[in-house]
């Protein structure tokens, strides 16, 4: 009788521990998805200003 409450805690915490683990790689997920979009737009500038040197210096 005494071990049903110490099962019932124990899967508790491992169904919490499940929550953070599963929100903490969505975090992780999340914030590389940003991160590669900012890597790429700020690539797409550079590549921008880097061809009108290109097309000012022919000119």
């Amino acid at each position: 009788m005494d071990t049903i409450p110490v099962f019932n805690i124990l899967a508790i915490a491992a169904f919490g521990l499940l929550l953070a683990v599963t929100g903490g790689i969505g975090y992780l997920t999340l914030v590389e998805w940003r991160d590669r979009r900012r890597r790429d737009r700020e690539n797409k500038e550079l590549r921008r200003s880097s061809k009108a040197k290109k097309r000012g210096a022919k000119s």
